[in-house]
């Protein structure tokens, strides 16, 4: 059943751990979640280069692959990484188009600041960025429109994911989140350099590889700060926000 009070979830299963906002009160996301978990993990058994390479795998499309591992290989492919790279923002890509096929017409799906988003009303999405003075007061206004949208976040300083760079957040919008991740990863390895201007440079100089894969990136190192692209417009937040809790309407 659709209603318009928005529902906000969260959902933990193994190493997923996402927020969902919505406007169904009925669904069967988790459900949905372990199955792509299970399809995911048996794959992985049969082809372990899968789980731990850095650089593209392809799979043989003679053993007919799951959209989840088809996905993750192809974001692997565009961004030059491995396709784990992708596995938060292509989970967070696949829930929101199950919850739009069940019905919804606003859905927020947070994955661990991998977020996908398709929504009837405009929203604001935070900017975490560790230590940067620009953490949690500002956020990009994203609005609504008829197709799904990526957001997502890679870093060196916050969070687990692996990254060879020192970037507190590089920021990527594309029209699906599993590129969006893989892109986010490829570009944070590069934030490298003395000075924090000479790592979001070398971060940009990555980024313009990619420009035809995403819409936008915004990257942060400390104060230092650059975008390539088109990037949704930057609004002052009015409270700090922290991981897990990204956005606002």
């Amino acid at each position: 059943m659709i209603v318009n009070r928005i529902n906000r979830e969260q959902i933990k299963i193994g190493e997923t751990d996402l927020v969902l906002k919505t406007d169904l009160t009925e669904h069967e996301l988790p459900n949905f979640i372990l199955n792509q978990r299970f399809v995911l993990k048996t794959y992985i058994r049969e082809n372990p280069d899968f789980l731990t390479s850095y650089e593209p795998v392809l799979v043989d499309k003679n053993d007919e692959p799951s959209l989840i591992v088809s996905l993750m290989s192809r974001a692997g492919r565009k961004a030059e990484v491995g396709p784990m790279a992708a596995v938060a923002g292509t989970i967070s890509q696949l829930c929101m188009g199950f919850m739009v096929e069940s019905g919804a017409k606003y859905v927020i799906i947070d994955n661990g600041g991998d977020v996908a988003l398709k929504t009837d009303q405009d929203v604001v999405v935070g900017l975490y960025a560790g230590e940067s003075s620009l953490s949690g007061e500002v956020g990009f206004r994203i609005k609504f429109g008829k197709t799904p949208l990526g957001i997502c976040t890679s870093s060196g300083t916050v969070g687990h994911s692996i990254s060879f760079g020192r970037a507190d957040s590089i920021t990527v919008f594309a029209d699906e989140a599993s590129t969006a991740d893989a892109l986010a990863t490829s570009i944070a390895n590069h934030a490298r350099g003395k000075m924090d201007h000479d790592a979001v440079q070398n971060s940009l100089e990555r980024a313009e590889d990619f420009r035809k894969s995403m819409r936008g990136v915004l990257v942060v190192v400390g104060e230092s700060a650059g975008t390539l692209g088109r990037i949704p417009k930057l609004v002052q937040t009015d409270r700090k926000v922290v991981l897990g809790d990204l956005f606002e309407i």
